[in-house]
Order: structure tokens, then C-alpha cells, then sequence
């Protein structure tokens, strides 16, 4: 990891002492020594930081002091920098430079970040293996013969190499917290309108904030977090009500109540964590959330095959070879579809959203279980074929998170433990829509209980 907390660098930046340079150049320097092996940044040239450190200097000197001042960020490949390309890991934006920041990119100058390379993603941010045909394979930090998952697969690699404190991933389905777990680090996925994004790929896509910690990933959510106008869906998130967090009702699912094999040692790591959870005092009680008839990572999978086909059919249609295999098919079923195909899976998409609000309803304030139902796999392998000895399709790793996403709840995943291989296992933690802050400060509390790393 990273050696020192972005809330560490900033405050250093901001209070004088630490050179606004320092922990740049040490992400710099990271970059060059490791990143030829994980291929986690993209697209690095050392020379983009000196104008940023120039104008950081300027406005300190003015006497502001930023909430990010110095801290080094990476961006994921498909959320839009002025004058840098950006390719959304398609050969169809090999050459696109965009000509103004996304609304995220503004609130992150404006805090004072420094901005230190792209890091990868699949293709449109649309499977769970980061690789693509722009820049090839991202590999795990820790075991460079695995994949990190993906889509944000580059964020999670460069957090856990300790290439930078922050990265900025998205999340449409799991993207962003399901490679934390894979790399052992925090992935938040907030409510949906929590962080303005004016132009988003997706219905059920949110950015997500990445870090190594829980606090780091609150004062992240904290500069990118508010409405905008050019969003209509974009909101003010209401005040924390600053209930303890012992106080809390949190129930404990083991597979989200959801009939799919999870491997055992993902299952004893999270019985593990959550025993120790109520040994510090959390109220953890057994429940499952009861799903409508047919909810599944299937019955849902036309909305984005259908949005693939939208988008690129007609080129597909020209030229296949353009588009991955795994992102060619998505597309050939999103032409095949009909109305009725389509309006099903948005009407389970609804009832999905209906389940969850009914669920929280029941006076939970919480519910937890496994991020994923397995650890990293060999990266040449798509997807991995077998969980608990059970042979499953391509979207059986990811079968936990997209369900939060369709419900428009904000979700984390936390840093657990360790399963076979030594390899993270990631807690998954979801609350009620707009409860995004209340979920933070008990994410914080269960990092401290779970985690024997010192806080600075």
C-alpha cells in the first residue's frame, strides 16, 4: 500500500510540513518500478504532474488550502480529462481526447489532487476481467499470475501495488468493489445520484471511490459527492443521524439470499469477520432479503446487452474484430433482443429496487456478507469455471453486487480477511439509498475491529 493516507498527505501539504512534491514523486517513482509487470496505469507521462504541483503551489501560497492538497490520483480509463486520452479500453476511443473534465475530474482540481495516470478497465467497463484490446491484461499486486477482476481492475492493482492512496473507478454492477476484495482494499459504490455524473454509461452506474482505507475513501466521497445541474438524478445526500453504531441493526446474509455456491474459504473468512463484529459489540443478527421470483445476474443482463448494441451494433456489424469476444457476444444478444426481452429486464430491475427498500424497511440499517463468492483466479482464464466445486457460467463471481446497484443502494466492500493463498477476502456492506455516510462511519468501525493496521 501506499505509505502515507491521503487525509496523512493532505494535512501534512496543507499545514507545511511536507512538500507538495513529495508523495507525488513517490507515486511516480512506484509507477515506473512496478507497473510494467501489472500493467495497472495506462497511460503515465511525468511531465502531466509539473502544471498541476505548479498551480497546487500558487494556491497555497494564496493561503487556500484544498482537502486533497498533494494527494496523488489515478483515474480510471473511461471518466474524462481535458487534453488526455481516453479510451474507455475500446479500439473504438484509441484516439478520443476529450475536450473538458468530467464534473468528478472539476471537484478533484478543485481539492487540490494531482493527477498521476489512467489505470485499465475491460472493454466499456462491461465484463469482470480486466483486459482489453487497447492495452492488454491487468494482473493482481500480489500474485501477478491472477487477475484483479474487474472492471476497475486497474484502480484496485495500482491501490494494492501502492502506486497512489486514491483511485477513481466506477461501478455498474460490482466493478468497483468487487476487485477492492479480489486486492484487498476498500471499493465504495454510493447511492446512485450521490456523486454528479452528467454523462454515464449505464442506468445502474455510479463512480466509485477507491482507497486503501475507509477514512481516505470518506474524504474522497467527500470532495466528489454533491448534485449538479447538468444531472437531473444528482442529490444532496441528508445529514449522518449520528447514531452510534453499536446501536445499529445489521443483518448478516451468507449469499444475500441468493441459491449460489460460495467456495469455503470465503465462506470461513466471512463467519470469521462477522463473529468478530459481534464481539466488538455490533448488533448482527441472521436474515436474508427475499428477492422477486427470477432475480438473477441473468434476468437483468439485457439491459446492458441491450445498451452495448445501441451504442455499437452497427459498428459490430462492420467490423467484428474491433470488439473482444466476451464484448462481441454482449452485443449479438443486445441485437437479438425484443421489446418484451427488454422491458422484463428492467421491470425485474424495478422489483429487484422494491425487494431491497422493503428489506431495509424491516428496520435494518445494514446488511452484510461476502463481496464475492471466491478469491482471485488465473487471469488467462475469463472468469473462473468451478466455486465450491460447482461449475458456473462467466458471471458466477459476480453474482453478489449488481443487485445494489439496481436497488440504487450505497454498498462497500471491506477488506475481510484472507482465504486460500493468502488472498483477500472482501466484506460487503449495503445500506438503505442516501444512508451513504451512516455507512461509511460503521464501515470505518468495522475496519478498525477488523484490521490491526494503525491509523495515522
Amino acid at each position: 500500500m501506499f505509505p502515507w493516507s491521503a487525509i496523512e498527505i493532505a494535512r501534512s501539504v496543507n499545514d507545511g510540513t511536507r512538500d507538495p512534491r513529495e508523495a507525488v514523486e513517490h507515486a511516480l517513482t512506484a509507477i515506473a518500478a512496478g507497473n510494467e509487470a501489472l500493467n495497472a496505469i495506462v497511460d503515465f507521462d511525468p511531465a502531466e504532474v509539473e502544471p498541476q504541483l505548479a498551480e497546487l503551489a500558487r494556491r497555497l501560497a494564496a493561503g487556500e488550502r484544498p482537502p486533497l492538497a498533494g494527494v496523488p490520483v489515478a483515474i480510471k480509463d473511461h471518466i474524462r480529462i481535458a487534453g488526455k486520452r481516453v479510451t474507455l479500453g475500446s479500439l473504438m476511443f484509441r484516439d478520443f481526447v476529450p475536450e473538458h473534465d468530467d464534473v468528478a475530474i472539476e471537484r478533484l482540481r478543485a481539492a487540490g489532487a494531482i493527477f498521476v495516470g489512467s489505470t485499465n478497465m475491460s472493454e466499456f467497463g462491461c465484463t469482470g476481467h480486466t483486459s482489453n484490446l487497447v492495452y492488454g491484461t491487468t494482473r493482481h499486486p500480489q500474485d501477478p499470475r491472477l487477475t484483479p477482476g474487474g472492471s476497475s481492475g486497474g484502480a484496485a492493482t495500482a491501490l494494492g501495488a501502492g502506486f497512489v492512496p486514491l483511485a477513481l473507478g466506477s461501478d455498474g454492477a460490482g466493478s468497483g468493489r468487487r476487485p477492492a476484495a479480489h486486492c484487498g482494499v476498500v471499493g465504495f459504490k454510493p447511492s446512485t445520484g450521490a456523486i454528479a455524473t452528467p454523462r454515464i454509461l449505464s442506468p445502474t452506474e455510479v463512480l466509485a471511490p477507491m482507497a486503501a482505507r475507509v477514512d481516505d475513501v470518506t474524504l474522497f466521497f467527500n470532495v466528489l459527492a454533491g448534485s449538479h445541474p447538468e444531472d437531473p438524478g444528482s442529490v444532496d445526500l441528508p445529514a449522518d443521524d449520528g447514531r452510534p453504531v453499536r446501536a445499529l441493526r445489521i443483518a448478516y446474509s451468507p449469499r444475500f439470499g441468493l441459491d449460489v455456491p460460495v467456495d469455503p474459504d470465503v465462506a470461513t473468512t466471512i463467519e470469521a469477520a462477522v463473529e468478530k463484529l459481534r464481539a466488538a459489540g455490533l448488533s448482527i443478527e441472521r436474515a436474508d432479503p427475499l428477492w422477486p421470483e427470477g432475480a438473477s445476474e441473468a434476468g437483468i443482463a439485457p439491459i446492458q446487452q441491450a445498451g452495448l448494441a445501441a451504442g455499437w451494433g452497427d459498428a459490430w456489424r462492420v467490423d467484428p474484430t474491433r470488439f473482444s469476444p466476451a464484448i462481441a457476444a454482449q452485443i449479438e444478444r443486445g441485437l437479438a433482443l425484443d421489446g418484451l426481452a427488454l422491458a422484463r429486464a428492467y421491470g425485474l430491475s424495478q422489483a429487484i429496487a422494491g425487494a431491497a427498500a422493503r428489506f431495509f424497511a424491516r428496520g435494518y440499517d445494514l446488511l452484510i456478507g461476502p463481496t464475492t463468492p471466491c478469491v482471485a483466479w488465473p487471469h488467462e482464464h475469463f472468469a473462473p469455471r468451478e466455486i465450491d466445486r460447482v461449475r458456473v457460467g462467466d458471471r458466477g463471481h459476480a453474482v453478489f453486487t449488481p443487485f445494489f446497484n439496481h436497488a440504487f443502494c450505497p454498498a462497500l466492500s471491506l477488506p475481510a480477511g484472507r482465504g486460500r493463498n493468502d488472498l483477500p477476502v472482501g466484506l460487503q456492506i449495503a445500506g438503505r439509498r442516501l444512508s451513504d455516510r451512516q455507512l461509511l462511519r460503521a464501515a470505518a468501525f468495522m475496519e478498525d475491529t477488523l484490521s490491526d493496521r494503525e491509523k495515522s
